[in-house]
């Protein structure tokens, strides 16, 4: 067993565990049944086990196995590696983790097939993903190596310390710098979709002007403060604003062409979690959104306005 907790309130195994440890019960189920979960030096066979105050327990998170789910055609650009993290350029119309919905390989079945060490804190189906990215958007994500790293990394997530900025273009220019902070939960007229909602999720989100192009889009940059899911796509749309190819929140087609979510993780900034180092990755833009700029903006203001001294200015605090 590689980890030992001193347990300091009494319950059931699988509740404390998974309090103590911040995943989800399902995970700490499956540990227990594989035999990972030791309890005063006894392995336990029974997730309902009651611990006491002053048990000793031992767990023990198992490497991803490597091997090759599927055919992979396809690479992925990595824009920094060490022994702990990676970081990706994730493209357009990658899937992060697998699913029963999923069919084609995803971003995991890459890491996988490169022969990447990989956390298992999220279970089967994550190895390695700490936070992620929706199908059609594009840019940075880091990748746990291992379970440590993973473990620091969800705390960062939850203290705001690591953290992201989006570029993204939308279909008509704001009113003003912004910032909304309305509740998300699922729509309940169309499961596809998450909506502002009564009971849901606190979420809050900070939209900054930095371009207006022809055609009435313009270039925002956004922050979160949470991570729900389409949570930049929802708030925009409270605001009765689109990004630019985002039929599901209401954008509709211009005269221009777009293919896909134009929406991007530019900038990622985050504390190593062994050295203790402030880091920050740059993601480049896709092909796609990037002649798109060039051909609706001032290609010169546009570069002076996403340069990483001035990003951190548009949300110092």
């Amino acid at each position: 067993m590689n980890n030992t907790l001193t347990i300091e309130h009494s319950g059931r195994v699988d509740k404390v565990l998974s309090g103590l440890l911040e995943v989800s019960r399902n995970q700490i189920e499956k540990l227990i049944k594989d035999g990972l979960v030791e309890v005063n030096g006894r392995v336990i066979t029974k997730t309902s086990y009651k611990l006491a105050v002053g048990d000793s327990v031992c767990y023990q998170f198992v490497e991803a196995t490597k091997k090759e789910p599927v055919e992979i055609d396809f690479d992925v650009e990595v824009l920094y590696e060490d022994e702990d993290i990676l970081v990706v350029n994730k493209p357009s119309g990658l899937v992060v983790h697998p699913a029963p919905s999923v069919k084609e390989a995803t971003l995991v079945d890459w890491l996988i097939h490169r022969g990447i060490s990989l956390s298992t804190i999220s279970g089967e189906e994550r190895h390695g993903i700490v936070h992620r990215i929706d199908k059609e958007t594009t840019g940075a994500l880091v990748v746990a190596k291992n379970n440590e790293a993973h473990q620091k990394l969800s705390e960062q997530l939850q203290d705001k310390s690591m953290g992201r900025y989006y570029l993204a273009l939308i279909d008509c220019p704001l009113k003003e710098d912004t910032i909304v902070t309305k509740p998300i939960g699922r729509n309940p007229k169309n499961r596809l979709k998450m909506d502002v909602v009564e009971g849901g999720k606190e979420a809050k989100t900070a939209f900054v002007k930095l371009a207006e192009g022809k055609g009435n889009t313009e270039l925002i940059i956004a922050k979160l403060f949470t991570g729900r899911t389409h949570q930049i796509r929802v708030h925009l749309e409270t605001l009765g604003r689109h990004i630019l190819g985002d039929a599901l929140y209401g954008y509709k087609s211009k005269s221009y062409r777009v293919n896909r979510v134009n929406l991007h993780a530019y900038q990622l900034y985050l504390i190593h979690p062994t050295t203790g180092k402030k880091m920050e990755f740059l993601a480049p833009l896709f092909d796609d959104m990037h002649q798109f700029l060039e051909e609706y903006f001032d290609k010169e203001f546009i570069q002076k306005q996403i340069e990483p001294k001035r990003v951190n200015e548009w949300f110092r605090e």
